[in-house]
């Protein structure tokens, strides 16, 4: 349990205060715009080293997740979204081979993921799922063509479409 605190102490998700427990941070919409910023070039960094280095194996797992979103709509289940989406998240960032790009990704991904989180109450939840289902089905499409700059480009549009989403949404 401790453990778990001190990481999410780390990712800046929780203040643990000596003597009073643990709250949560609240989400400052200055510091997500920033995260974002960020965000979005890590993303296009992430596409173009896919595009290179993705496996057959690595995309076969990618459509796997896709085809098990699918069925995702009729359950409604939040929490089993962005598992799927997690998911969909580890298997592109292990196919980059770098550690600390994947650890900065998780990093800025977990920050914004509590806007995410956010969002749902305020949106169609078969809209989220099938922007899911888009995200992935586009992601495999433009690294099996194994184009670093379009892959790159991609990815950077997936956030920037992500962010104009959420402004709508408030």
């Amino acid at each position: 349990m401790r453990e778990a605190l001190s990481k999410l102490e780390w990712d800046k998700l929780v203040t643990i205060m000596p003597r009073a427990g643990a709250i949560v941070t609240p989400v400052e919409f200055q510091k997500m715009r920033d995260v974002f910023q960020v965000r979005i070039n890590i993303e296009g960094l992430i596409g173009n080293l896919a595009a290179e280095r993705i496996t057959d194996n690595q995309l076969g797992q990618l459509q796997k997740i896709q085809a098990e979103c699918k069925g995702l709509s009729a359950r409604e289940n939040i929490r089993e979204l962005i598992s799927k989406d997690i998911e969909f998240r580890e298997t592109l960032n292990n196919s980059i081979e770098n550690a600390s790009l994947k650890e900065i990704s998780d990093y800025l991904y977990n920050q914004t993921l509590r806007v995410w989180y956010m969002v749902f109450s305020r949106n169609n939840f078969s809209l989220e799922v099938e922007e899911e289902i888009k995200e992935i089905e586009k992601t495999i499409e433009v690294l099996s063509r194994r184009d670093p700059l379009k892959a790159e480009q991609f990815r950077r549009d997936v956030i920037v479409n992500y962010v104009e989403r959420i402004k709508s949404k408030f």
